[in-house]
């Protein structure tokens, strides 16, 4: 327990032996340590450089220990003072680096890294060091640009980060598949299903991103993307390829089963084929005897479940989702306001 202030163990039970005797002579601490004479007088003597014992002046030979409430409480005290100096010092470099970054080189923009454990070392450390989300698309052939497992995984519901995950069909075969989504299910990663992704990815925090380099039997590589139209392109591939795909679930009894995306209601449909038809929402809402308000939600609810952001891209995805007829007509194409 005190690791955190610089002892190691042996230090740590020697200290906590002479507490319990108050004082004591290196013979009889070291046979209630179980420990040699040497080891036991070499850990008395870094306890004393740290103020956690002292020889004592009455009798040679005898140590005495220092009070845990006065010499620790300055032990913390410093380390209290070191560790907000290195946040201190954490802090400007990560300002020195953003303002570095704010316009990079296009040279900086990209880094290659090959190599098995290479790539495999930054990966992880890319979602490491990811402190809102990270998204990631997985591919059924094994490689080190994941985005399932792993120590980042596991932390990351304690760091706050979360997980947005799209797997192709082929991970469901693989042998530990079923139990590695259950595991990413448990800690409360969304994870979606599409039958083929189109490349295995990681992006984190839409600051950084991986993608490999390399196709199957080549040396592992991969390529680093930092902000950039490169990365707003990655990015936006994500993204595209989630809206699309099926989400899984962790049922009862510890299954993983595929489920249908929501779809609209049965009044988003008549809304819906309404402003197609070419209501204005005013008129809409007079016409199903709701509020114009609730009319707008309902259509902004709509674009947010088709993954679109304006009402002409909206119509568009009515018709390919199957949301309404291909019959039904369209005034300029656009729905109206």
């Amino acid at each position: 327990m005190l690791g955190a202030i610089g002892l190691d163990e042996a230090q740590e039970s020697t200290y906590r032996a002479l507490v319990a005797l108050g004082a004591a002579e290196v013979p009889d601490l070291a046979h209630r340590l179980t420990r040699s004479e040497a080891d036991t007088e070499r850990a008395l003597r870094r306890l004393e450089r740290r103020g956690l014992a002292a020889q004592s002046s009455a009798r040679t030979g005898r140590w005495v220990a220092a009070p845990p409430g006065v010499a620790l409480g300055a032990l913390l005290t410093r380390q209290r003072h070191e560790l907000e100096q290195a946040e201190l010092t954490a802090a400007l470099l990560a300002e020195e680096y953003r303002a570095e970054a704010a316009e990079p080189a296009v040279h900086d923009l990209v880094e290659v890294v090959t190599g098995a454990s290479a790539v495999a070392h930054r990966c992880v450390q890319l979602r490491l060091g990811a402190a809102e989300e990270v998204c990631a698309l997985v591919t059924g052939d094994p490689i080190a640009v994941t985005g399932t497992d792993g120590e980042a995984e596991e932390r990351a519901p304690a760091r706050g980060v979360t997980y947005r995950v799209v797997i192709e069909r082929a991970v469901l075969t693989l042998p530990t598949g079923i139990a590695g989504l259950s595991a990413a299910l448990g800690r409360g990663e969304q994870v979606r299903v599409v039958e083929e992704v189109p490349t295995k990815l990681v992006v984190a925090d839409r600051t950084t991103a991986m993608v490999p380099l390399t196709g199957r039997g080549a040396e592992p590589a991969a390529l680093v993307v930092h902000a950039s139209g490169l990365l707003e392109s990655l990015t936006g591939l994500f993204e595209a390829v989630w809206r699309e795909a099926l989400p899984l679930r962790l049922g009862a009894d510890g299954a993983v089963s595929e489920q249908g995306l929501p779809g609209p209601d049965a009044t988003d449909l008549q809304v819906l084929s309404l402003l197609l038809a070419g209501m204005t929402d005013a008129s809409v809402a007079k016409q199903l005897e709701l509020g114009l308000r609730t009319v707008q939600r309902r259509v902004k609810g709509l674009m947010e479940l088709a993954g679109v952001t304006t009402r002409l891209q909206l119509g568009w995805h009515a018709y390919e989702r199957g949301w309404v007829a291909r019959h039904r007509p369209v005034r300029g194409g656009v729905l109206p306001g």
